[in-house]
């Protein structure tokens, strides 16, 4: 199984999970996990992270700052060459169904929405949506999945639609930290 992570699953794990790791063991697992491979950073949530929530991600996943672990276990994904599949395809569903509200896209003049889809493609979001597509591709046999805590539905003026609803669209499966936190043997969630 490989996973790819947006930042709302990392501030989730680092807020709400971690704090009642007492022994570690979670901790570890994440740290075993993505030095494997099994858990894919990308450069671009890499870098929200640093930004999201005072850096507590940055803080609590200390070995994301740690350079020797870093480049050891080529932890960070670059995108700066990403393209989407089927690029002329990816960018018509850009516009025909990735937007989220068509009375704003009716808003925008042909220039504007150019810009609004130039942020989107080079978003963390639009990101993690095409690097999974390519490693859906390139690995027909593996479990593969977006691990994000977005749900599906608009909840804020944002023109696209949630990372959920976008992988709908384009058959990524898409898990929460709780349900991929269940897949991890090595973790035991409860209470005793």
């Amino acid at each position: 199984m490989i996973v790819v992570i947006d930042t709302s699953s990392l501030l989730s794990l680092v807020r709400y999970y971690l704090p009642f790791d007492k022994k570690g063991v979670l901790f570890e697992v994440i740290k075993s996990k993505v030095s494997s491979g099994e858990i894919i950073l990308l450069d671009a949530v890499y870098e929200e992270s640093k930004f999201v929530g005072q850096k507590i991600i940055l803080q609590k996943l200390d070995f994301l700052t740690d350079k020797g672990f870093l480049k050891e276990n080529k932890v960070i994904t670059k995108t700066d060459e990403l393209i989407p599949l089927a690029p002329t395809r990816f960018l018509n569903k850009v516009k025909n169904q990735f937007v989220a509200n068509p009375f704003q896209l009716k808003k925008l003049n042909e220039s504007e929405f150019e810009v609004q889809k130039n942020r989107f493609m080079e978003s963390a979001d639009a990101k993690l949506i095409m690097y999974c597509q390519h490693l859906i591709k390139d690995n027909p046999e593996e479990e593969i999945y977006l691990v994000t805590e977005e749900t599906p539905s608009a909840n804020d003026l944002k023109l696209f639609k949630k990372i959920p609803a976008i992988c709908g669209i384009l058959g990524i499966p898409v898990i929460t930290l709780p349900e991929l936190l269940e897949k991890y043997q090595e973790v035991e969630l409860g209470f005793s």
